[in-house]
């Protein structure tokens, strides 16, 4: 009965306007902040870790307007995979850093598009796949039936994507070697033997090192990319960064902690964009306490 109803809710939801969405996301937002609930509680703990100069009543404004924020992304996905490609295309106001894209591809070793979860991310695709060949590493959700909706949204923007396996991996690196652009997604929390501690707000944070393998051994250029909401329902400006010189490393350590440091600079320009409800520090060094 429950997958049912999401899909039907998510298609309802394409065919709202972008600014009944974020009206409905102020409503949801206040609601879970105002209640303690897995996703306020996780944020808030995340919040006042990461934030540790901001007064109580700072932490809790963020807290809330993070919320509303991640609540406004939930909804908009249901529009972008579902609804009018035209329509959620032009919802792209601005781009800034597109030349270092075009420079990088201009390089003939592949693009490498580090896409953490700030803003919209689905909004990356959007623009990127059509105008450049572009392949997405992805990891299917527990349910069947957002899985399938997620597969059919992103390919009518002409993305491919690469499962998180052996095989995903291998297409990746073909990719690049047709000089073509990757999506990686890079903040979430690795399985066991698949990533390495480095600082994140100040906290030791377990981060793939997957992305540090690629540029190591393709010598693809590398942009940090996000989309950011711009404020009154007026859409996206996205930005392509060229990452940290260490990014590029032949030291895996040293690689991961510059990208730790290039997300941390990003989010810390749109703090309440980022995704703060993901435990990101569920994993801990041997022997330090747990985090949640």
């Amino acid at each position: 009965m429950r997958e049912p109803l999401i899909k039907a809710l998510l298609h309802l939801l394409a065919h709202l306007p972008l600014s009944w969405l974020h009206r409905i996301a102020n409503w949801t937002g206040r609601y879970y902040a105002s209640n303690d609930n897995k996703h306020s509680l996780v944020t808030r703990l995340n919040i006042e870790r990461c934030f540790p100069e901001l007064a109580a009543d700072e932490q809790q404004q963020l807290t809330k307007q993070t919320l509303i924020e991640g609540s406004k992304t939930l909804l908009e996905c249901g529009k972008i995979w579902l609804g009018s490609r035209d329509k959620v295309s032009a919802f792209i106001q601005q781009v800034s850093g597109e030349e270092h894209l075009k420079a990088g591809l201009a390089r003939g070793k592949g693009v490498i598009l580090v896409a953490p979860h700030l803003g919209n991310w689905e909004m990356l695709g959007v623009y990127c796949a059509p105008r450049y060949p572009m392949t997405n590493l992805y990891r299917p959700p527990r349910m069947a039936t957002l899985n399938s909706i997620i597969l059919n949204g992103r390919k009518r923007y002409q993305q491919k994507l690469a499962p998180t396996d052996a095989k995903g991996i291998r297409m990746l690196y073909q990719v690049l070697a047709k000089n073509e652009v990757i999506g990686i997604l890079p903040d979430q929390d690795p399985r066991v033997n698949s990533g390495s501690f480095a600082p994140f707000f100040g906290i030791q944070a377990n981060t793939m090192t997957l992305l540090s393998r690629l540029i190591q051994k393709s010598d693809a250029a590398v942009l940090l990319t996000y989309a950011e909401r711009l404020p009154d329902s007026k859409g996206f400006h996205l930005h392509f960064i060229p990452a940290l010189t260490e990014v590029s490393s032949p030291d895996t350590q040293t690689s991961v902690i510059a990208i730790n440091q290039m997300i941390e600079d990003a989010v810390r320009t749109i703090p309440a964009q980022y995704q703060w409800n993901y435990k990101r520090f569920a994993t801990r060094p041997e022997g330090e306490a747990e985090f949640y």
